[in-house]
């Protein structure tokens, strides 16, 4: 049975171990430590919302959503930064879960919209994203400026 659900303090030694696969997934080291560090600073301090699914009781995925606003549409909007399901545990509709997680969250507190950003080889993720409503955007282009290493 898969349990989707907001988690709390108490899952994140849960979590880390999904967090540092996911990171790994793009192509960073290992870090449980730095995870544990990253995740409980947002916990602590309210900066995001996490969702964690369980399959027979066993932590496989997770999404964090980060709010911001749109000054343009003058109202929230929250980015999907992370979602990310255990090998062993995809194709079995758990990263269509914690999309729709997300979406009910999004929704019940106004949000105009939920946005993500993905690697252009990840194919399997955009087919989910389509293939659940998501729509690539064609009106606008991502810049990023890099602080720190």
């Amino acid at each position: 049975m898969t349990i989707i659900r907001q988690a709390v303090l108490t899952d994140l030694d849960a979590i880390v171990p999904l967090l540092d696969a996911y990171r790994q997934f793009y192509g960073q080291q290992s870090d449980s430590e730095g995870a544990h560090l990253f995740l409980r600073n947002r916990f602590e301090h309210s900066q995001s919302v996490l969702y964690l699914a369980e399959l027979e009781g066993q932590p496989v995925g997770f999404a964090q959503l980060f709010p911001t606003f749109s000054s343009v549409l003058m109202r929230r909007v929250f980015v999907l930064n992370d979602l990310y399901v255990a090998p062993q545990a995809r194709r079995s509709g758990i990263a269509t879960g914690l999309l729709k997680a997300a979406e009910n969250h999004a929704r019940a507190l106004g949000a105009a919209r939920l946005s993500l950003i993905t690697a252009i080889d990840n194919l399997s993720g955009q087919s989910l994203y389509e293939a659940c409503g998501w729509v690539r955007d064609q009106a606008f282009y991502t810049y990023h400026r890099h602080i720190t290493d």
